[in-house]
This record gives C-alpha cells, structure tokens and sequence, in this order.
C-alpha cells in the first residue's frame, strides 16, 4: 500500500494530511505527484471527490518554501465564489505556515479597489476567479511576474460560465510558471482554452464510478455539439415508427417543451402532445396513461417543472433531451422496479458543456452510460458566433 512519504511533502504538510485522516494517497494523487515534482505542465482529469483540489492545494503549498516577496507566487483560478472558499478552507486547512499570506479574490461585496490595496501590501497565494482576477490585473494590482504555479481547477465550469477570455489573459500575462489544469471531463470546447495556454500537455485521467451500482437500465447516450443538433437528431430518430412507437421526452422546462413541439410537429403532425400543454397546443394530455392508451399520439414531450414524479416503467422509450437539474428526477426514472423494464430503450443527448453533468450521473448510479456514434446523415448545426463585451465587475 502507498504511503503519504512517497508523495515527497514536506514534513508540515505530511503531518497536516495525518491530522485530517489521510493516510494513503488517492489515486490521483500517487499519479500526479511524481509529474509536479518534476516540473510537467499537466490536465488532470477525474470525477468529483477523487483528490483533484487537495492534490493542487498540497502542490502549491509545498512550492512555497520561504516567505520573500510582495508578489504571488500561486494563482489558483476557480469558477465561482462557493467553490473559492471550499478552495481557501483547504489551504487554510493543510496549511502550517501561519506566516503564508492567502487571500480569496471574489466579487463578495469587497470593492476592486480595496482589494487591489490588499495585494500591493503582499500575498503569497491567491485564489480567485478569473473575471475578479482579471479586473485586478488591469488595475495593475494583480502582479504576475512570480508566479511559479498557476492552477485551474474546475475548468469544464469555467468554460460553462463564460470565463475562457479572462482565464486566458491571464496565462498569458505570466512568463514562466507550472500550469496545472484540473477538470471532471474532456471536451472540444474545453481544448480550444487549454491549447491558447499550454503546448503539448502532459495527460493524467483516473476514472472511479464508486462501490455502489445502482440496478439501472442501460442508458444510451448521444454527444452532440448544440441544442440545434439535439433537435436534428430526434426528428432523425422518431423517423423510425417500429423502435419508437411510444416516446416520452424530457426536457427542462416549458418553454424547451413549446420549441421540441412546433419542432416535432412539423415532421409528424398529430403525433406529438405535450404533457399538461398549458396553451402551448390542444395537443394535451395530464395523465401519461391516457397518452399510453392513445392510439393516435405517439411522443409525449414533458417539462420537468411540470411533473415532480411519472410512472415510466411501462414505456418502451424514454428521451432526455435535457439534463435535470436534480440528479434524483433521472436516478429515480432510470431505476428497474419491473422485470420489463431492462427492455426500455432509454437515450441521453448532451452537449459538451453538460458532459460533466452526465459524469456525475454515471458516478452516482456506478455505471457508464454506453455512448452511441451520432448517424451518418445526422444534419449537424452549425452554431452562430456571438461577439460578447467582456465586463469588468467593479
């Protein structure tokens, strides 16, 4: 078994690791050590609680050997303030240096200004997100002419949020540094933003669906690059009558279930309804057992604001177009409580950008989703390119 020694902390932080109840290194961990001892720049990619975070907090805690400059030395890029102070209270909890100088950059109430004030007086380590990080750097209080380990964690939501422009200004502003990327997927929109930081990556990825499988049904599942294509795909797919003669179709809200239906409806007119309709159509139903018994209605398209719970194990086929927001609402859908049920054709579209989330579905049921190959005369949609003003937050 691998013990803490082997990860070559310094003794603080092997003693700090102890008091918290770590014994052994996590995979992660034995992987990534090695690799930032030596210098590699590197994506890290692993699901949520796999070491990732304490595994940069640890690594940059152990850069910092001696207190002697004003300017940083660590900048620790995170995508929004709940996950910077999980961030912090790490630092703060490995730490035992008490003389090291670590500050949270947020847009918390504090003004720019006050926190620019706070740098000049000298900082050690900074952790922040990259439009807060960003404002401080064009008011010249933001020094990265030190910094030595550069992190970005969470990186799949940083690009979700729109945060790419600033976190790459930022890489750029630095001379010479480690960079050290941290995500819970891989994706193409995720790659654009590391290739304008980092030429030729090393890759570090471990994979842990947990203990506990849930008895699920197999899911299928179909990465597409846009919205637009998930709509091309199920007006693809609902071509085939024989495979999905009853249909049941997911998604978020009412507004998403008003454009899959006008969608729907122009291909296969007087098929499709829409679950408690509310004046989107007289295509209505408010019980799925009536839709089921229908002999002239064959999709139902249903908004999971609608609809708390729905019997759905009787159904040959079920569709999420879009991802719950409630890991529960698609845990308790995909659970078998018949026999029957491991028949139902049961697919899964998402996005680059809900990738993460489909991980952590896998990881809470413990199974992978079985990803299909998108169908050779699938129209794919071209996305329309929106130049966005970057805001300073003041």
């Amino acid at each position: 078994m691998a013990t803490l020694e082997k990860l070559k902390l310094s003794k603080q932080l092997l003693s700090a690791m102890a008091n918290e109840g770590f014994l052994t290194p996590k995979e992660i961990q034995s992987r990534l050590f090695p690799r930032i001892n030596g210098g590699e720049n590197l994506v890290a990619i692993g699901p949520d609680g796999c070491g990732k975070t304490t595994t940069c907090v640890l690594a940059a805690l152990n850069k910092i050997k001696f207190i002697e400059e004003i300017a940083p030395r660590i900048l620790y890029l995170v995508p929004d303030i709940e996950t910077g102070e999980a961030v912090l209270d790490t630092f703060h909890t490995l730490n035992r240096n008490r003389d090291l100088r670590i500050m949270g950059l947020f847009a918390d109430g504090a003004s720019i200004d006050a926190q620019v004030l706070e740098l000049t007086d000298g900082v050690d380590v900074i952790v922040a997100t990259p439009d807060r990080a960003r404002a401080a750097y064009l008011k010249l209080g933001l020094n990265l002419n030190k910094i030595l380990f550069f992190v970005v964690d969470d990186a799949e939501l940083i690009v979700k949020k729109g945060l790419t422009l600033p976190t790459v200004e930022l890489a750029r502003g630095i001379r010479k540094s480690q960079f050290i990327v941290c995500s819970s997927v891989w994706h193409e929109r995720l790659q654009k933003m590391v290739e304008t930081i980092l030429e030729n990556p090393n890759f570090v990825e471990v994979e842990d669906l947990g203990d506990q499988q849930l008895n699920t049904v197999e899911q299928l599942l179909y990465q597409v690059p846009n919205f637009g294509t998930k709509i091309s795909l199920i007006q693809l797919l609902l071509t085939d009558k024989e495979v999905f003669e009853k249909v049941l179709v997911f998604v978020n809200t009412r507004f998403t279930a008003e454009t899959i239906f006008k969608n729907l409806d122009k291909d296969f007119n007087g098929e499709v309804a829409v679950y408690k309709a509310g004046g989107i159509t007289e295509y209505s139903f408010d019980d799925t057992q009536d839709f089921k018994l229908s002999p002239k209605f064959r999709v139902l398209v249903i908004a999971n604001e609608d609809v708390l719970e729905v019997q759905v194990s009787d159904f040959p086929c079920l569709i999420h177009l879009d991802i719950p927001k409630d890991a529960l609402t698609y845990l308790q859908r995909m659970l078998i409580k018949e026999n029957t049920q491991t028949d139902q054709l049961c697919l899964t579209f998402c996005t680059d950008l809900e990738l993460a989330d489909i991980k952590r579905l896998e990881q809470k049921q413990g199974k992978k989703m079985q990803q299909m190959q998108l169908p050779d005369d699938l129209y794919i949609v071209k996305e329309k390119t929106k130049k966005k003003a970057f805001k300073e937050e003041g």
